[in-house]
């Protein structure tokens, strides 16, 4: 059987093309997926796209089913929702989630897929890689009942975590952002709501995924003593100033990274498909579809991708639809 398919690339900086390609058969133990939908996440995609991943980290951006190098030609993306056409029994037919680029059709093992649940639409499930991040970083925070919470950037990782510490018993959460249209996903989520300047201190965590160092030097600020900025920001190859005169010392306060690569040292006992599971439980919640933003179809990527790069589409998650390929968007013989 022939198998044909169609995948974005980014061919050099700033340029994106679709591929056509044949896939290859699968082996025992390999799933065929039909791509229903994939998701843009903006930041880390955008930033691949102008080609901004700095030399040294060329190893560790590497997407789980990356093709190709940075800066390119590289097919890159980890946001991907489809049908096993083909596999186990047990998998045949079921909506699944994993980590592949935006292509239409693809052949992976069958430990890379991981079935979405009933209660989660395929539409939403585009979430679960930034919700998986999401969770790695509050294992990694730690929160506790009754803390006081910025989370600091309301792009999409900001908001998804911001969406999981609005169910954390007795806890005040603020998003804070620049952009005053976040106020509607804010409210859409359970969260409060302000501008930097507004933004109320005294925090006892504050959340940093903003990817500027006025966001990094503000979260500083908001912070009560002895409290901690967890930084999810990826500035790429961004040099950052920070103000770590003043009172940083004498308050004592702490930087510390997360980064979604690792499962976190707290949860040494989870395994990347614990993790990848409880985020996809967590979208049951109709509340995280605020998180999706835009769509457009496969087909349209090369052209939408250079306009969410640049911010012409404002995007939080921009969702990829895939026609049905029984219409001749993939032809098997």
């Amino acid at each position: 059987m022939n198998r044909t398919a169609r995948a974005f690339w980014i061919g050099s900086p700033g340029h994106g093309e679709i591929r056509d390609l044949t896939l290859p058969d699968p082996a025992p133990g390999e799933v065929v997926v039909r791509s229903l939908y994939s998701g843009v996440s903006r930041g880390t995609e955008t930033l691949v796209f102008r080609g901004g991943v700095p030399e040294s980290q060329h190893s560790a951006m590497r997407a789980p089913f990356q093709e190709g190098d940075f800066p390119g030609p590289v097919k890159y993306g980890y946001l991907n929702v489809g049908v096993v056409e083909e596999g186990p029994a047990e998998l045949t037919g079921r909506t699944v989630f994993s980590l592949y680029p935006h292509q239409t059709r693809f052949v992976v093992p069958a430990s890379a897929v991981t079935v979405v649940p009933d209660s989660v639409p395929a539409e939403r499930a585009v979430l679960a890689g930034t919700v998986e991040t999401a969770v790695n970083a509050l294992w990694d925070a730690a929160p506790l009942v009754g803390d006081r919470i910025a989370v600091v950037g309301g792009g999409m990782v900001g908001c998804s975590v911001a969406a999981l510490l609005a169910r954390f018993p007795g806890v005040r959460v603020q998003l804070v952002d620049a952009d005053p249209a976040r106020a509607k996903v804010a409210e859409a989520l359970g969260v409060g709501f302000a501008s930097p300047a507004d933004a109320l201190d005294g925090c006892d965590l504050v959340v940093h995924a903003s990817a500027t160092e006025q966001g990094l030097a503000r979260s500083l600020e908001l912070l009560t003593a002895e409290g901690t900025v967890l930084e999810l920001s990826w500035y790429g190859d961004r040099q950052v100033s920070l103000p770590l005169g003043e009172a940083f010392h004498s308050r004592r306060l702490v930087i510390r990274s997360s980064q979604v690569g690792t499962v976190s040292p707290r949860r040494s006992n989870r395994t990347y498909a614990d993790r990848l599971a409880l985020a996809l439980e967590l979208l049951a919640d109709p509340a995280l579809d605020a998180l999706v933003t835009g769509e457009s179809a496969f087909e349209e990527l090369p052209q939408a991708m250079p306009r969410l790069a640049t911010g012409e589409i404002p995007a939080l998650c921009h969702r990829i639809r895939y026609a049905d390929h029984a219409h001749g968007e993939d032809k098997r013989a």
